[in-house]
């Protein structure tokens, strides 16, 4: 609020205030539609309309470059005012941002011709690494330059999804996505690893933090980069041993910062356990991931839906509950309804996972129930916060 020239700030349209508010809510909109759209397709109810690459390509983009990237872009571009001082996109440039990232789920859902989809799909993540790097950089603010690597890798993700389609070439859309999920896997790492710690302090009134491990941070950020580049490679699309201890290493690591971050009071707060359990969703992709390399008879798409249901989706929907009261001036109580919506993207991850495995139809249509009423609950009770002023008549 104080790098804010109020009056100009105050006469923007609340939507455009601040970048959390038209990518928290369209993203999480476009999640609530993409899931129940994709069963219907599965079950042939859509007929002969298909979106570029076709329902399975769709789906698996839209939920990472669509659903994943938006909320990515909501955090940072409004994290960044806090973490540099200096203003937040707003106004104008935010509402033509968030222009091109609809332009593109539109482009993508149309089938439009690929030079016109290409362009409106890579200019949205190439846009947010060059706010963020640019803003970064005006104060060497070095401790994040990490964040606008995996920002461009991302962008580079999402063109090998492109030239896959432009290939006809299922294989490389996979791959594509794969890599972009790794990539946000780093970013969770990254950004979880700082704010679940403090939060958890903060939520239980605790007076010490616990301190990170840098050697820790940096294997994990590491260590899921490498993965990244693995899947970009096509190296870690069959199963190999060295695959398999990287994912075991990532697992383990994973799981000693989740012992270390654990206290007994967080299972009172929604706001907290709902970050913990997402977190350990990631720990359960990555041991998955181990296992399937390791020879074990499993299909890695359970441990891929661990880490896009469970950790993803869970900390998507954690993260987004907290920021978005936080920046409308209001306390870090959730309204009604979002400890169930907290449980239900858990008990999808679980039907998507493990029930799937004994009822594979029904698992399927009551994950799709849980995760579109979950989100949905977000976007009942957080809705009219987004697109409305702060309560407390400040700016932003």
């Amino acid at each position: 609020m104080q790098v804010l020239d109020r009056r100009k700030a105050m006469a923007i349209p609340p939507l455009f205030r601040l970048a959390f508010r038209p990518f928290f809510l369209g993203a999480c909109l476009l999640a609530v539609l993409v899931i129940p759209l994709w069963l219907f397709a599965l079950g042939g109810a859509t007929g002969t309309w298909q979106p570029a690459g076709g329902w399975l390509a769709w789906h698996r983009h839209e939920l990472l470059f669509g659903f994943g990237v938006a909320i990515i872009a909501g955090f940072l571009l409004t994290a960044v005012q806090t973490w540099t001082g200096r203003p937040g996109l707003s106004g104008a440039p935010l509402a033509l941002l968030a222009g091109l990232w609809l332009a593109a789920r539109l482009g993508w859902l149309l089938n439009l011709p690929w030079p016109l989809l290409a362009v409106l799909e890579l200019s949205f993540p190439l846009a947010v690494a060059g706010v963020m790097g640019w803003t970064l950089w005006k104060v060497r603010q070095t401790r994040n330059y990490p964040i606008v690597l995996v920002l461009g890798l991302l962008a580079v993700a999402d063109a090998l999804a492109l030239y896959g389609l432009l290939r006809h070439d299922e294989g490389v859309e996979r791959q594509a996505v794969l890599t972009g999920l790794w990539l946000v896997a780093a970013m969770m790492g990254l950004i979880g690893g700082r704010v679940i710690p403090f939060f958890t302090q903060r939520g239980l009134g605790r007076v010490d933090a616990v301190k990170p491990w840098p050697w820790l941070d940096r294997v994990l950020l590491g260590g899921s980069i490498l993965v990244a580049l693995l899947y970009a490679s096509g190296l870690a699309v069959f199963p190999s041993r060295w695959s398999g201890a990287l994912f075991a290493v990532l697992g383990l690591g994973h799981l000693l910062r989740l012992a270390r971050w654990h206290d007994r009071g967080l299972w009172r707060v929604p706001l907290l356990w709902s970050l913990h359990l997402a977190y350990a969703w990631l720990a359960v992709a990555c041991l998955g991931m181990a296992l399937w390399h390791f020879g074990a008879p499993l299909n890695p798409s359970l441990a891929v839906h661990a880490l896009t249901i469970g950790a993803m989706a869970g900390l998507i929907l954690a993260m987004v509950a907290r920021v978005s009261l936080g920046h409308t001036g209001r306390p870090l109580q959730p309204p009604g309804g979002m400890t169930l919506a907290f449980a239900l993207l858990n008990l999808a991850a679980v039907c998507r996972v493990a029930l799937v495995l004994i009822w594979p139809v029904a698992a399927l249509w009551l994950a799709g129930l849980c995760w579109s009423v979950g989100l949905g609950l977000y976007l009942w009770r957080y809705g009219p916060m987004l697109w409305r002023a702060r309560v407390d008549g400040h700016p932003g």
